[in-house]
C-alpha cells in the first residue's frame, strides 16, 4: 500500500490518493473467494467445490472485486491514517478511481482532521462562587420529608377538599356533548396540587364535599397528545366519594429512632445540617466549575469540523439508549419522533463538550501536563473498586491510552480551576 499524494485542500481537510498493488488486490480477492465459495454453485460442480478461476469464468472476472476493494479499505484504513501523520477525525468523499487485475486498486478520499486550536486568558478566570447557608427552614423541610415517608392517609368527613388533599372521584369527560375515549375513571385518587390532570381541573375540586356531584369545565392545551382534543373545551361530570389527607407523625425522639440512626431530635437536626452544608458546598463547587468552563469555551478559537459534533451526538445517543434500556429505533417508533428531532436534543451538550475538550487538550499541551504510571494505576484500581471488577478486566475494557488522555483532561481542569480567581459569596 502506498500513499501517492497528500494535499491540504481546505481547512481541516486533506485529499489523499492511495494505491494498492496488484499483489495486494489479488490477495484480497482470494480472501473473499475463500469466504464465499461454500455458498457458490456452478453447474457440474458440487456446491463450494468450484475453483476461483471456474467461478470467475462463469460469473465474470470482477465477481469478487467490490468485496475485495471494501476489504482492502477496511483492513488498511488505520495504517493509511497512521502513514499520513495526521490526527484524523473523519473520512469523506471516498472514491475508487481504478480497479484492475494488473494494476491493483486506487482510492481517493478526503481526511477531516482535528482543528488547530488557539486559546487565551485561561489563567486568572474570574468567577463568583455562591455558597448557600443552611437555614432552620432548610432543616425543617428535610425533616418533613422524613415524616412524609412514614405518614398515613386518613379520611376526612368534616370539611371540604383543600389543596394537598387526595380526592377520590368518579369522572367522565365530554367534548361537544360526546364522551371521549380515555376520559372516564371511577374512584380515582386525585392528589390536589399534583398537576396530574388537565390545567384548571384540580382547582375546581377544591371546596367540594364528600357526596357532591359537580361539573369541571376545562380547555385542553393546544399541545395535548390527542389530536381530536387539542384546544377543545370539555366538561367533566364528577362525583366526590371520599376526602383523604396525609397525617404526619409528631416529631419526637421516638420518631427519630424509627426513621434514622440518631437517638434525639437535636442529633438528627445536627446531622441534617452537616449533610446540607456538604451538599450546598458541592452544588456551589459544581456551579463554579461550570461557569469557569463556560468562560474557557468562550476563549476558544478554532474552526471545528461538523463531523466532531456529529460523532459526539452519536456517542451521547448511545449512552442515552444504554441508560434508558431502549433502542433508538424503538424509541423513534413508539414516540413518532424523527431521527433529526431526536438528535437535536443532544446537539447543545455535544457542542459544548467538543469545544471544552479541545480547549482542555490545548491547555494540557501548553502547560506540559503529564500523566504518570502511578496516576494510571491508581485510576484503574479506582475503577475496579467502583465497578466491583478485577483490575485486569478493567484494563481489557479500557485502553490505557484512552485512560491517559482522560486523566490529562482532568489535570487540565484542575489547572484552570487552581489558577482561577474565585470570589466566594455567602447566600
Amino acid at each position: 500500500m502506498e500513499i501517492i499524494s497528500q494535499n491540504n485542500t481546505a481547512t481541516n481537510t486533506y485529499a489523499i490518493e492511495v494505491k494498492f498493488s496488484a499483489e495486494e488486490f489479488d490477495t484480497a480477492v482470494n480472501v473473499v473467494y475463500n469466504k464465499q465459495k461454500s455458498k457458490i454453485t456452478i453447474p457440474g460442480f458440487r456446491k463450494g467445490k468450484a475453483t476461483r478461476k471456474m467461478v470467475e469464468t462463469h460469473y465474470g472476472e470482477n465477481v469478487f472485486y467490490e468485496d475485495a476493494v471494501n476489504a482492502l479499505y477496511t483492513d488498511k484504513i488505520e495504517e493509511i491514517i497512521e502513514k499520513t501523520g495526521l490526527e484524523v477525525v473523519g473520512i469523506d468523499d471516498i472514491e475508487v478511481t481504478e480497479v484492475k487485475k494488473e494494476n491493483g486498486v486506487t482510492i481517493k478520499a478526503d481526511l477531516i482532521t482535528k482543528p488547530d486550536v488557539e486559546i487565551s486568558d485561561y489563567k486568572g478566570i474570574s468567577v463568583k462562587k455562591t455558597v448557600k447557608t443552611v437555614t432552620d427552614e432548610d432543616i425543617d423541610k428535610e425533616i418533613d420529608k422524613l415524616r412524609d415517608r412514614v405518614s398515613r392517609m386518613v379520611t376526612v368527613d368534616d370539611r371540604a377538599v383543600q389543596d394537598g388533599d387526595t380526592a377520590v372521584i368518579d369522572f367522565e369527560g365530554f367534548a361537544d356533548g360526546v364522551a371521549f375515549e380515555g376520559g372516564k375513571g371511577e374512584k380515582f385518587p386525585l392528589e390536589i396540587g399534583s398537576h396530574t390532570f388537565i390545567p384548571g381541573f384540580e382547582e375546581q375540586v377544591i371546596g367540594k364535599n364528600t357526596g357532591d356531584d359537580f361539573d369541571v369545565n376545562v380547555t385542553f392545551p393546544e399541545d395535548y397528545q390527542a389530536e381530536n382534543l387539542k384546544g377543545k373545551e370539555a366538561v367533566f361530570k364528577c362525583k366526590l366519594h371520599e376526602i383523604k389527607t396525609k397525617e404526619l407523625p409528631e416529631l419526637d425522639d421516638d420518631l427519630v429512632k424509627d426513621v434514622s440512626d440518631k437517638d434525639t431530635v437535636d442529633e438528627l437536626k445536627a446531622d441534617i445540617r452537616e449533610t446540607l452544608e456538604k451538599r450546598f458546598k458541592e452544588d456551589a463547587d459544581n456551579a463554579c466549575e461550570g461557569e469557569i468552563m463556560d468562560k474557557l469555551i468562550d476563549s476558544l478559537n478554532a474552526e471545528i469540523p461538523d463531523v466532531m459534533f456529529e460523532r459526539r451526538i452519536d456517542e451521547i445517543a448511545r449512552e442515552w439508549s444504554a441508560r434508558s434500556r431502549i433502542s433508538i429505533s424503538d424509541y423513534l417508533k413508539y414516540t413518532g419522533t424523527t431521527a433529526e428531532q431526536f438528535r437535536a436534543n443532544f446537539r447543545e451538550p455535544a457542542t459544548r463538550q467538543v469545544k471544552l475538550r479541545l480547549a482542555l487538550e490545548k491547555i494540557a499541551n501548553l502547560e506540559n501536563l503529564e500523566v504518570t504510571e502511578e496516576d494510571v494505576n491508581n485510576e484503574f484500581n479506582k475503577l475496579a473498586e467502583e465497578y466491583k471488577m478485577e483490575v485486569e478486566n478493567v484494563k481489557r475494557a479500557i485502553p490505557e491510552e484512552t485512560l491517559r488522555i482522560d486523566l490529562k483532561i482532568e489535570k487540565a481542569i484542575e489547572f484552570v480551576k487552581d489558577n482561577a480567581n474565585i470570589e466566594e459569596v455567602t447566600e
